[in-house]
């Protein structure tokens, strides 16, 4: 007999209600997760950008192509399986299995929200933040984003309006572009040497490089599973030479890379926990993810070590004036305290409070970016609405969370950062 989706649904009811059955077990669990895999991969039907990363059972790819299901089924499914699944705390669970239920749960209302979203719903910007990412981001003034613009009016000393010196001071730290890939690829060997210092990664694992273009993002990491990512740079944004270890130590190491590799080396593998085969883009795990990755930065190279390894390795390689290096790495550490401005124009744009024309004017006044720039800003807004949430507040929260449990030294917070990378943590575990 064919087990339909009602009936395997049906089951799991049963079973979770059955006498003694006071919170699910494991198998009860295992079978969510499939129902789980299952609701994401056809939800990618109606959203073909929801599914980031896929490299579980060919069986549940079978199953979610054969029985491909309304949007709000969908949305009604996962509500079913988080009534299912309830909040308590399963008796005979491991601090990791704790996570997983609450993993399951939380991924499922996400996914629910998103099905909701796709098919017309709308919600104002901090409440889809929530509903997707299990965050609320902070509310700033424009003073708060003006003070930071006064600072970078200082650090940049000159005739003329800071938008033309800024433009003139980052034209001077700009890679050219024949010596991108020699570049990048030096950073990419520093970030793993970094991590591998601190870290243990699976046997074989890698990584192809592509250069592309027409893009809207200036790189991203499409991971293949076995520990295996695609790593693609955007070659039609300009490269600035602090770029190519954001790009090395975000998409590669210790970002995306080292989290999907241990994520399946812990959890997939070691586990054989199913959910953790497909990565939903817009779900909380992408403010870990996101988070991690920018944080990942900062843990591969702290304090000052990043701005003398792009001084006398990075400068002179792009041949640039390695003079420029502590005024650049200045900054760029104001320009990502603005990054929160990002949000706020979101928030803003979303909520119908200012209009497009509005919002490309407060990109240049808080970014400095030029009309055409801008635009592509407010672009990338549009589609991902408060995904934008999950870089700047995500990262606060990894650095936070990864301080209180290291401390101050610096092996104790790369054993934080590591079980972060290898468990099912939410952004609620963070706070």
């Amino acid at each position: 007999m064919r087990l339909t989706y009602s009936s395997l649904l049906a089951l799991l009811a049963v079973s979770a209600c059955a006498p003694g059955a006071a919170t699910p077990d494991p198998a009860l669990l295992d079978g969510i997760a499939r129902r789980y895999v299952v609701l994401a991969l056809q939800l990618g039907h109606h959203d073909p950008s929801y599914v980031d990363a896929w490299y579980g059972p060919d069986s549940l790819k079978v199953l979610a192509d054969r029985d491909t299901l309304p949007v709000m089924t969908i949305a009604a499914s996962a509500d079913s399986l988080v009534g299912i699944l309830g909040t308590a705390t399963p008796a005979y669970a491991d601090s990791l299995v704790v996570m997983r239920h609450r993993y399951l749960r939380t991924q499922l209302q996400s996914l629910s929200a998103r099905a909701a979203m796709v098919n017309g719903q709308k919600f104002n910007f901090d409440e889809e933040a929530q509903r997707l990412y299990g965050a609320t981001p902070p509310t700033f003034s424009d003073a708060h984003f003006d003070s930071l613009v006064a600072r970078l009016d200082l650090l940049l000393p000159g005739n003329g309006p800071l938008i033309e010196r800024y433009t003139r001071f980052r034209a001077g730290v700009m890679i050219p572009a024949e010596l991108v890939d020699t570049v990048f690829k030096v950073a990419i060997a520093a970030c793993r040497t970094r991590t591998l210092a601190y870290a243990s990664l699976p046997a074989g694992e890698g990584f192809a490089l592509e250069y592309v273009k027409g893009t809207p993002w200036s790189g991203y990491n499409w991971y293949k599973g076995k520990a295996q990512s695609l790593i693609q740079v955007n070659l039609d944004f300009p490269i600035a030479v602090e770029r190519a270890v954001d790009l090395a130590c975000h998409e590669g190491y210790p970002g995306h890379h080292v989290y999907n590799s241990r994520l399946e080396e812990a959890l997939v593998n070691g586990r054989g926990w199913v959910e953790f085969s497909v990565y939903p883009l817009f779900s909380p795990q992408s403010l870990i993810a996101e988070g991690s990755a920018n944080f990942g930065i900062d843990m591969a190279f702290p304090g000052e070590e990043r701005t003398a390894f792009e001084r006398d390795s990075l400068f002179p390689l792009a041949g640039l004036d390695p003079a420029l290096a502590e005024q650049n790495s200045a900054v760029r550490v104001v320009m990502e305290e603005l990054n929160y401005g990002r949000n706020e124009v979101a928030r803003r744009y979303l909520d119908g409070v200012i209009d497009s024309t509005a919002a490309i004017g407060l990109i240049e006044r808080w970014w400095l970016q030029t009309p055409a720039a801008a635009a592509k800003t407010l672009r990338f807004i549009q589609v991902n609405r408060s995904y934008v949430i999950n870089y700047n507040l995500g990262r606060d929260l990894v650095a936070a969370w990864v301080e209180r449990e290291g401390g101050a030294d610096r092996a104790a917070r790369w054993r934080a950062f590591n079980a972060l990378l290898s468990s099912p943590r939410l952004p609620a575990d963070l706070q």
